[in-house]
Order: structure tokens, then sequence, then C-alpha cells
């Protein structure tokens, strides 16, 4: 099958906590978050080894944003991936919070 016929959506799961990324309905992907009131705080990120190398992470992450953008709501990057991320795109600056002790301890209390 080629690129070009692939079929690529990024949707949100609410009850999952988390965006989803499916190639042709196949989840291959997902990034993580729990909402501290309007911050939408991203803890892990992860693409399956099956689908590496088609820029599906850089898509997600991207999709994701916007639509924290569109919720009204903060980004707070504590995934690695999803902080590298923000360091090239600067478009998402102005809703980007730090990552602070206080939403650290409140996100590990939160996973158990």
């Amino acid at each position: 099958m080629s690129e070009s016929s692939t079929t690529r959506v990024v949707e949100r799961v609410d009850a999952e906590d988390r965006y989803e990324i499916l190639v042709d309905g196949r989840r291959a992907g997902f990034t993580a978050y729990r909402d501290l009131d309007a911050q939408r705080v991203f803890y892990h990120t992860e693409i399956d080894g099956a689908f590496a190398g088609q820029g599906l992470g850089p898509q997600l992450v991207q999709q994701a944003l916007a639509d924290v953008r569109a919720s009204g709501m903060r980004i707070v990057p504590v995934c690695p991936y999803v902080a590298k991320f923000l360091k090239r795109h600067d478009e998402f600056a102005d809703i980007t919070d730090p990552v602070t002790p206080d939403v650290l301890r409140w996100l590990k209390a939160q996973l158990g």
C-alpha cells in the first residue's frame, strides 16, 4: 500500500485521557494526558514500533496541541517528546506552562 493512500486520523479519546493516531483504522500510537483545571498535562507519548519512521509522532502531537488550543486549555509538557516538539514549534508557546514540582506531585498522585 502506498504512503499516499494511507488514512491517518488523530482523535481525542476522553475515556482513556489520550489522543490516538490511527493508520488505516489501526491504533499506531498515542499521547496520554491528565487535566488539571485548565491545564492539559501530557505525560507519555508512544508510537508502535511497526509504525516507526512514518512521521506519526509529530503529526499526533501537532494535532493534539491544536485541539488543546481549540478547547481553550493550556499545555504542560511533562512528556519529554512533547517538550521536544514544543522547542521546535513555538506557535504553541503562548499556551504552554512550565512543568513545576506541584504539577509533578499532582501527576504522580493521579497515576498512582
